[in-house]
């Protein structure tokens, strides 16, 4: 899974991610390069954020235009205001500050419960409203969620080499720290396995990050021209489920899986609908015009987490 991510996984445009596994497995290190391979900002969205940053005042006397897509990775210490906005003068919170680039949230079970809770409403509606007596502002918050998190408290369940040290039910309260509604809001979920030696010390050129920018862009066009009679819509996450049942067309031998998968796992309507967006970028990516079952499949190993007894 991981040798797959690191061709197409984070290439998902507009998603939502949770890394799971040990520490030193390259987590931090994966979300860090993920703005490598994003599209370049258009100047809607280089307009966008830079009215963002000035009036959070995080531009400096002399800047001009944002270029690069921000990458924000707050503190687990961070408090519910400084993440989504407010204040006696309202102002943008980091997820604002994300806005058309990422949301980095490292050790994301270390992260206040109400904390994360905050964050429900805008992952969905992709803009936060801030309530005063006198005044109530809107602050677009279209950003892309990455997060990552150890397997256990000690770091190891589940790992190949080292032996995990927590006790009894300790695994699963620590995964349960992250609630249930906020994973069904996360269109992947991938195990990272830590790198061996051998790979480590490997000759073989890897695909660059330009190239997969690349991919990036084509799919980015492909899903720009899917979209163009729908001015509010510029992705397949942007999708509402009407439009879904309509451009995500999958074959009997799909809906057999599907069906079979969300009995199995108990997934809800609204994990039903981010596997069929998830599947149909897979095929962007792939150049493929028809979800294939293979895209299908693959969009549905991304939903570890929902596996019951994963970490029993």
């Amino acid at each position: 899974m991981v040798k797959r991510s690191r061709r197409g996984l984070f290439s998902v445009i507009r998603t939502t991610l949770i890394m799971i596994g040990p520490p030193g497995a390259g987590k931090t290190m994966l979300a860090k390069r993920l703005p490598s391979i994003l599209p370049v900002l258009n100047m809607q969205e280089a307009l966008e954020t830079t009215k963002i940053h000035s009036v959070a005042g995080k531009l400096g006397a002399n800047a001009s235009l944002l270029s690069t897509r921000p990458f924000r990775s707050p503190h687990h210490t961070i408090s519910d205001v400084a993440l989504v906005g407010g204040g006696g003068n309202p102002q943008p919170g980091e997820i604002s500050l994300a806005h058309n680039g990422v949301l980095f949230l490292d050790e994301l079970p270390e992260f206040k419960r109400t904390v994360l809770e905050v964050m429900r409403q805008p992952l969905e509606e992709r803009r936060v409203t801030i309530s005063r007596a006198k005044v109530s502002i809107d602050f677009p918050s279209n950003f892309m969620l990455i997060a990552s998190m150890n397997p256990c408290p000690c770091g190891y369940y589940n790992h190949p080499e080292k032996e995990c040290v927590c006790g009894p039910g300790v695994v699963q309260r620590y995964l349960n720290k992250v609630s249930g509604p906020l994973l069904d809001r996360i269109d992947l979920h991938v195990e990272v396995t830590p790198v061996t030696f051998d790979q480590m010390t490997e000759t073989r050129r890897s695909e660059t990050s330009a190239d997969i920018q690349q991919r990036v862009e084509k799919a980015r066009q492909v899903q720009t021209a899917r979209f163009q009679e729908f001015p509010d819509i510029h992705s397949n996450a942007m999708m509402p489920s009407q439009m879904v049942k309509d451009i995500c067309q999958i074959t009997e031998a799909g809906r057999t899986l599907l069906k079979t998968a969300m009995e199995r796992l108990g997934l809800s309507a609204r994990a039903y609908d981010r596997i069929l967006k998830v599947s149909r970028t897979i095929a962007d990516l792939a150049g493929s015009e028809n979800i294939r079952i293979e895209h299908l499949a693959e969009a549905i190993q991304y939903r570890s987490l929902d596996r019951e007894g994963w970490a029993g």
